[in-house]
C-alpha cells in the first residue's frame, strides 16, 4: 500500500521554491542542490497533472494553478507547525536553529545581553548570529531575523521595534584638554568632527540633535572619515582624534570609566530607532516565536 501522503517533502520543496525566489536560492535553504529540487517541482507537477511554475533562464512564475496551491498548502504547513508549537509546548522543551543579521553596533553592544537571555532560557535552539552593516536577503539568503537601524522605507517585511536608541556626542577627555569643549553648535563647527560616510550614497550621515524643543539635523565636517563600520569614530574619538556622535549604549561604559566625556549634553534627546525585521511568507517556528516574545519581554 503507497503512501498517502510522501509527496509532502515536494510539497515543502515547491513553497520554498516560491519563498526564495529561485531554485538556486531554494537549494542553499535547504541543503540541496537545485537539479534535486528541480525533479521534486516535476515530481509534483506530473502527480497534480497541472504546471506550478513558468521557468525562464532569468525568471520564476507562478501559474494560476500554482498560485491556488501554493495558498492552500502554505495554510496546511502551517497547522503542521502549530501542531508541532502545541506539543513542544506541553511536553516538550524549544528546539531548532535560528539565524539572525544584526549590524556592528548592536550586535556587538546590546544584542549580547538580549540573547544571554534567550540562551539561558531556550537552551536546545541553536543561534547563528551574523554581525555585519550589510543588508542581508531574508529571503534569499535564509535568514529568520535582522536588525536594522533607522526609519525603515514599506519592503514588504514585518518589522518589530525593539527600541528607540539615545544618541550622544563624545571625545577623549585628552582631547578636551587639547582643544577645549564647544559651547554651542558654531563652536562645534571649529572642531575635529569624525564623520560616518554612508557607503550606499557616500553622504556624510547628518548629526541628530534636540535644539529648544525642535528636531534638529547638523551636517558636520571632517577631514577624517569613516565608512563601512560606525563603530570606528568611536574608536577614533577615545584615542584623542576628535568629536564622534554615537549610541548611549555604546558610550555609557566609556563614560562611566572617564574614557570619554560627554559634549554638548543641551543638544541631546534624539534617538534613532532599532527594529527586528523578518519576512511575513517565512513560516514561524517555535524558536522563532520564542524569540519575538523573549525581546519584547527585555527591550
Amino acid at each position: 500500500m503507497s503512501r498517502k501522503y510522501d509527496h509532502l517533502s515536494d510539497v515543502e520543496t515547491f513553497v520554498t521554491v516560491v519563498e526564495r525566489g529561485s531554485l538556486t536560492a531554494a537549494a542553499v535553504a535547504l541543503s540541496t542542490t537545485p537539479s534535486v529540487v528541480s525533479r521534486a517541482l516535476a515530481r509534483l507537477e506530473k502527480r497534480l497533472g497541472t504546471q506550478l511554475l513558468r521557468r525562464t533562464t532569468r525568471s520564476l512564475g507562478l501559474t494560476d494553478a500554482g498560485s491556488l496551491y501554493l495558498e492552500q498548502t502554505r495554510t496546511a504547513l502551517c497547522l503542521i507547525d502549530d501542531a508541532e508549537r502545541a506539543v513542544q509546548a506541553k511536553g516538550g522543551e524549544v528546539t531548532g536553529r535560528l539565524r539572525i543579521s544584526a549590524p556592528t553596533t548592536y550586535g556587538h553592544y546590546r544584542l549580547p545581553a538580549l540573547l544571554r537571555q534567550f540562551a539561558e532560557r531556550y537552551p536546545a535552539v541553536r543561534v547563528e548570529l551574523n554581525i555585519t552593516n550589510r543588508n542581508v536577503d531574508l529571503a534569499a539568503e535564509n535568514f529568520d531575523f535582522a536588525i536594522r537601524q533607522g526609519v525603515l522605507k514599506d519592503s514588504g517585511m514585518i518589522a518589530r521595534k525593539l527600541e528607540d536608541a539615545e544618541l550622544v556626542l563624545v571625545c577623549a577627555p585628552a582631547y578636551a584638554k587639547r582643544r577645549g569643549l564647544p559651547r554651542n553648535l558654531d563652536a562645534l563647527a571649529q572642531h575635529d568632527c569624525l564623520t560616518f560616510q554612508l557607503p550606499s550614497t557616500g553622504r556624510t550621515f547628518p548629526w541628530q540633535f534636540m535644539r529648544n524643543g525642535e528636531e534638529l539635523d547638523w551636517p558636520p565636517e571632517s577631514a577624517l572619515q569613516v565608512t563601512d563600520d560606525a563603530l570606528g569614530t568611536v574608536s577614533l574619538a577615545e584615542a584623542g582624534l576628535g568629536i564622534c556622535q554615537t549610541f548611549r549604549f555604546i558610550a555609557q561604559d566609556r563614560l562611566r570609566r572617564g574614557v570619554l566625556v560627554e559634549v554638548l549634553p543641551a543638544l541631546k534627546g534624539r534617538s534613532r530607532p532599532f527594529s527586528l525585521l523578518y519576512t511575513p511568507q517565512r513560516r514561524m517556528t517555535a524558536a522563532a516565536r520564542a524569540l519575538l516574545t523573549c525581546l519584547a519581554e527585555q527591550v
